[in-house]
């Protein structure tokens, strides 16, 4: 018996739902090493942009955009959270008002991903912009300042609900240039393979980037033409 998938996806849709798993495989990580786990949330970051050009290259389906968006709640909303609740209780243990409020900030952090993923999908898929910090960028945020370093739990659990309202916000993001995209993936594919390479060069480089693009993007950095992501 054929799957039900069969003749109905494409190649751009077997790399989404490949960065599906690769989000798992990431809170699984997190588990064990906080580091790791956000090195797969990177290379999700990676499949990311990957399926979007295949899709413009290839062709999408009726089923792309909901899929898209479905592994980013996986990768980008679910496994990030856990990299920010491990490394809190890591550090203060489950027990206490802090450990608390990093699960509940955890918890906001996934379903503003959710809320701002659904709004994307009915809303934004098409247009050259979107309202609201984009998952994927939030997710690399988090994951580049912890191999850049950014260990502490107070810092992380607070940029983790900065973030949240941020997703949620209506402040306007434009989608990157494909030269653009194309050199932030070469700085998080560094990031993810050789991540404490000269003091940790690749994944600082791709926190500064991230963070001028959360802060300038808005106001400075426009475009015209659209793109699937």
């Amino acid at each position: 018996m054929r799957p039900r998938f069969a003749g109905r996806l494409g190649i751009a849709d077997a790399v989404t739902a490949a960065n599906a798993g690769v989000g798992f495989v990431a809170v699984v990580a997190a588990t064990v090493d906080p580091e790791l786990a956000a090195r797969l949330v990177l290379l999700a970051a990676i499949a990311d942009g990957l399926d979007g050009l295949l899709a413009r290259r290839y062709g999408g389906t009726a089923a792309g955009e909901h899929l898209d968006s479905l592994a980013d709640v996986a990768s980008f909303s679910v496994a990030p959270a856990f990299v920010v609740v491990t490394l809190a209780t890591n550090e203060w243990g489950y027990d206490g008002v802090r450990s608390t409020v990093a699960v509940g900030v955890g918890a906001l952090f996934v379903a503003a991903g959710v809320v701002r993923l659904g709004m994307y999908t009915a809303y934004d898929t098409g247009n050259d912009h979107t309202e609201g910090v984009p998952t994927t960028l939030a997710a690399t945020l988090l994951a580049a300042g912890v191999l850049a370093g950014v260990t502490g739990p107070t810092v992380v659990v607070a940029s983790a609900a900065v973030l949240c309202l941020l997703m949620v916000s209506t402040v306007t993001y434009p989608d990157l240039y494909p030269r653009d995209a194309l050199a932030m993936g070469t700085v998080q594919a560094g990031a993810v393979l050789v991540p404490v390479v000269f003091s940790r060069v690749f994944p600082r480089a791709l926190l500064a980037w991230a963070v001028a693009y959360l802060a300038l993007a808005p106001q400075f950095y426009w475009r015209t033409e659209g793109k699937r992501s």
